[in-house]
């Protein structure tokens, strides 16, 4: 089963790459292919449309995604919206190589609001790619991260738990 880990924040040292570190290690420790797409690494191009040449580091993130089978999205909350990062990164996903894939969701905002509305545009869009989410995802704020790293122990918990209940969902559907 292959897996891709997607750091959705724009930002370098984001506090939702910090998460999504977390899940891509603790994802690692499951014996399965694990990749990572940190979208403020990867030099992903802006989506121009369909007839356009791209970068090898925007073609092979979509590649990633499609070739995954379990998706672990991670997506900071701008604006009450979810990150322009991440929906610029499914313009280039073939919406007819995605059907039955699984997904898990971290969403990271500064304080407790609009969790549940960031989790339905994403829940909205997964649906649009055929995509099975779980329905469990996990609601952090900032004050899970201090010095540079995740330091909530519950917040941590609730990331294992998250990926584990993913890969259930997408075990059991293989099965």
């Amino acid at each position: 089963m292959k897996v891709v880990i997607i750091s959705a924040s724009p930002r370098k040292n984001g506090n939702t790459h910090l998460a999504m570190n977390y899940v891509f290690d603790y994802t690692k420790s499951k014996n399965l292919e694990v990749k990572l797409v940190n979208l403020s690494e990867e030099q992903i191009q802006c989506y121009r449309g369909p007839d356009e040449e791209y970068n090898d580091a925007t073609k092979n993130a979509a590649n990633d995604v499609m070739d995954a089978d379990v998706w672990l999205i991670g997506s900071p909350i701008y604006n009450s919206f979810f990150s322009s990062a991440l929906k610029n990164l499914f313009e280039y996903v073939n919406y007819k190589k995605t059907e039955g894939k699984v997904a898990g969701m971290v969403i990271m905002a500064a304080g407790n609001i609009g969790f549940i509305d960031v989790q339905t545009l994403i829940t909205q869009l997964l649906s649009y790619f055929r995509v099975i989410t779980n329905p469990k995802p996990v609601f952090l704020t900032v004050d899970s991260i201090s010095d540079n790293s995740l330091t909530d122990e519950s917040a941590k918990e609730r990331l294992r738990e998250m990926v584990d209940e993913t890969l259930k969902i997408a075990f059991n559907l293989k099965n």
